[in-house]
């Protein structure tokens, strides 16, 4: 029985006045939007084949409330048609059965695609999530998203990139599917239409983004007709000049097909195959790539037509019996095996599978031959639709796509869930694709952010680069892109990149070029500072000296003469007092710098100028057996050392603090807190320095300190950070910090600081 019709109520009404449901005399009267008389008997014919079919319309009540939202939204003067002039919901009809019946798609993707002919703005959505729930409503969400990419530029269409951002903006399989039928859809019925502009708009879409998506997914027969139709649109004398040499070639083409395949069916009846036997002609599309490709014309395309060979055999049997065919046809021709394609071991990764060869058939012309079986003929012609109709079949394991077999066993368990995520979810996970200003498209890494999107159109953008203006709004560098945005980049002229970019930025392109323009940048900074002192010292009639230079630049702390010049760039050095330090240096060298008064010990006072505490690098401890990564701290009653044999003690508050083994407190620990000891031990440097300290014992005579922080001074890796003096009878007693790499290079110190005349003992506390 037909449902309540969706149109209006059978009464009498003049031509002129028919349109969708109730209709009144409103502005739609004058819009030349009504909808005529065959119009509407197309739609009840095609709503009575919708609701028979139970993929389409499984819940009955759900109709009845799609068809009133309907006749709400067509009652307050939503437009009708598209823009080929075409009804909106008889072509949304006409998709819904093609996706049905040639994919097997089903669910609510078919609700929320007629309503999308009526939902136009927010106060309609609304409506329809709470009428129809959130699964429905995120369809209508996606249909809007798949809109406004057709405003994209027809160039960016036929990139990967823009097959991608499709399917992420989509989100859900479904989606794709039907909008692949629909293209197909449209392309039938747009062959006379005046809006040739947006005809060549769609037909660019059919060809580059729904052809190769039905390609990928084996919807072979809707993709040899998406490209045969795009062909005949975009280049009409092409594609009928090819379609005549078809037609004026078939005789003599059907001719030469019956005469190569008699002696095969001979063959086949002798041996008692059940089969059946077609040649088909490759498309027109086809035959216009290969003219393209070998550059020559129609009469020098010599495969126009392969030979099928379909065998109807049990799924067991199937190989065996394929197999069993090839080696009969190769007997009776030769064959190219070079040409051989076995796709029955292997199936393509969108599941096809077929055995092709090339066999030199009569007058010397070769024919391709493939042999398959009904249910591969099927799955072949139909792709998706067939695999649901040989439920617990599968290609041999492995060889299908993850994605591509999580779509069937949807299809075929009805599992909507695991359809809406089969394929965005690889797609998604990985990258980001937004538009320039100018409507190209670029591909980013997941989690990509402006800063990476200006590096990524050019160092110098993203150098300048201060933020975004997105979809109209200004967002910081740091603003993570989502696909399908429009980013405009901003750019300042004072702006400079700067290290902590690297912190945010996730593709290692933007990092490399990040860290190579500060590179670049404190070089040039280098390179002024340079200059700033060279010419100072020369006002200052002071002679340039390298090695001078150099000596400064360690006691001032500093491991590279780069980060001197940087120091002096942004201010955290004085160029004056340096200069001073520079001319002590070359007085001292020079012989001529006024001696300082040699003291004991105990009058010795010791300020430094730096505090060295800055690390540029972590080295490594491995906590436990294979743990790094985890906090800790040295403990200050042992001050370890890089090298020093140590053992890790975890605290009341969770943290650990590392000690020697050799600690004082180590004993204590052990015995009172033994469970809480953790083995620790060093498995990488990295650069750091250490305080250490060092109890000095000897005579308290005349420049014996001097003599002690002269040597410190001349170690390039050693930093001195205090002395503390402490005298009696002759005797002093003094607590020397240092700041160290390692164990190494402390032995060594101590070693020479025990020479020092007048020098009892050296110990490491």
């Amino acid at each position: 029985m037909m449902p309540h019709s969706f149109l209006a109520q059978k009464r009498k009404v003049t031509k002129a006045s028919i349109h969708y449901f109730t209709p009144q005399k409103t502005q739609l009267m004058a819009t030349k939007k009504l909808l005529t008389a065959s119009e509407r008997d197309h739609i009840l014919a095609l709503l009575r084949q919708v609701y028979k079919d139970e993929n389409i319309c499984p819940n009955r009540a759900l109709v009845r409330k799609v068809k009133n939202f309907l006749e709400e939204a067509f009652e307050s003067g939503v437009a009708l048609r598209d823009a080929f002039e075409l009804a909106k919901v008889e072509t949304l009809l006409e998709t819904m059965l093609l996706a049905s019946a040639e994919i097997g798609l089903r669910g609510e993707v078919f609700l929320g695609a007629l309503l999308s002919a009526v939902v136009v703005d927010e106060a309609h959505r609304e409506k329809a999530r709470i009428l129809f729930g959130d699964a429905v409503a995120d369809v209508l969400d996606a249909f809007d998203r798949i809109a406004l990419l057709r405003s994209t530029s027809t160039e960016v269409m036929k990139t990967d990139n823009f097959r991608n951002l499709f399917i992420a903006q989509a989100k859900d399989m479904r989606l794709v599917l039907f909008q692949i039928a629909r293209s197909v859809n449209w392309m039938r019925r747009i062959k006379g239409t005046s809006n040739v502009e947006e005809q060549h708009r769609l037909s660019l879409e059919a060809a580059h983004l729904y052809a190769p998506l039905a390609h990928k997914l084996g919807l072979y027969t809707l993709k040899r007709e998406l490209e045969d139709l795009s062909l005949k649109y975009l280049e009409h004398d092409v594609y009928y000049h090819i379609k005549e040499k078809l037609n004026a070639t078939r005789e003599s083409r059907d001719a030469y097909i019956e005469q190569f395949t008699a002696p095969i069916r001979q063959l086949l009846d002798a041996e008692g195959f059940s089969y059946h036997m077609k040649g088909r002609t490759k498309s027109i599309h086809s035959i216009w790539q290969k003219m393209k490709k070998q550059k020559c014309e129609f009469e020098r395309v010599y495969d126009l037509f392969a030979i099928r060979i379909i065998l109807d055999v049990p799924l067991e049997k199937e190989k065996e019996q394929c197999w069993k065919v090839f080696s009969m046809i190769t007997d009776l021709y030769e064959s190219n095996l070079k040409r051989l394609r076995d796709w029955l071991t292997v199936p393509k990764s969108n599941g096809y599978e077929s055995l092709h060869i090339t066999v030199l058939g009569p007058e010397d012309k070769w024919v391709e031959v493939q042999i398959r079986t009904e249910r591969m003929d099927d799955v072949a012609e139909h792709g998706l639709a067939a695999h649901w109709r040989y439920k617990g079949v599968r290609s041999s394991g492995g060889t299908v796509d993850s994605w591509l077999a999580d779509i069937r066993s949807a299809l075929e368990t009805g599992d909507e869930a695991l359809l809406s995520n089969s394929l965005t979810t690889q797609v998604k996970a990985k990258n980001v694709y937004v538009f320039s200003p100018k409507g190209d498209l670029y591909r980013l890494p997941a989690g990509a952010t402006v800063l990476d999107f200006a590096y990524l159109i050019h160092t110098g953008l993203g150098n300048k680069c201060t933020g975004a203006y997105i979809n109209g709004r200004n967002v910081s560098i740091r603003q993570e892109l989502h696909s399908g945005e429009a980013v405009e980049i901003m750019t300042s002229s004072t702006q400079t990149p700067k290290m902590e970019w690297t912190n945010f930025v996730v593709s290692s392109h933007a990092r490399s070029k990040i860290r190579a323009s500060v590179k670049e940048l404190q070089a040039r900074q280098g390179v002024l500072a340079r200059e700033l002192l060279e010419r100072k010292l020369k006002n200052r009639k002071i002679e340039w000296d390298e090695t001078i230079l150099n000596r400064l630049v360690r006691k001032l702390g500093f491991k590279e003469g780069n980060d001197f010049y940087v120091a002096l760039t942004d201010g955290r050095l004085d160029v004056n007092k340096v200069i001073e330090q520079y001319v002590d240096i070359s007085a001292y060298d020079a012989g001529t710098a006024e001696r300082a008064p040699l003291h004991k010990a105990s009058e010795y006072d010791f300020t430094p100028d730096i505090e060295a505490q800055s690390k540029q690098a972590e080295d490594v401890l491995v906590i436990d057996q294979n743990l790094k990564g985890i906090e800790f701290q040295m403990a200050p009653c042992c001050a370890p050392v890089y090298g020093d044999d140590v053992f890790g003690f975890v605290t009341i508050s969770g943290g650990i603090k590392i000690h020697r083994s050799s600690c004082p407190n180590a004993p204590a620990l052990r015995e009172r807190f033994g469970y809480r000891i953790v083995k620790a031990r060093w498995a990488g440097k990295g650069g750091s320095k250490y305080p250490i300290t060092l109890r000095v014992v000897g005579n308290d005579d005349l420049g014996i300190l001097h003599n002690i922080t002269s040597i410190i001074s001349k170690e390039a890796k050693i930093m001195l950070r205090s002395v503390n003096i402490d005298s009696n009878d002759n005797l002093f007693s003094g607590i020397i910090t240092l700041m160290v790499d390692d164990t190494q290079v402390l032995q060594q110190v101590i070693k020479k600081i025990a020479t020092v005349r007048g020098v009892k003992s050296v110990t490491r506390t």
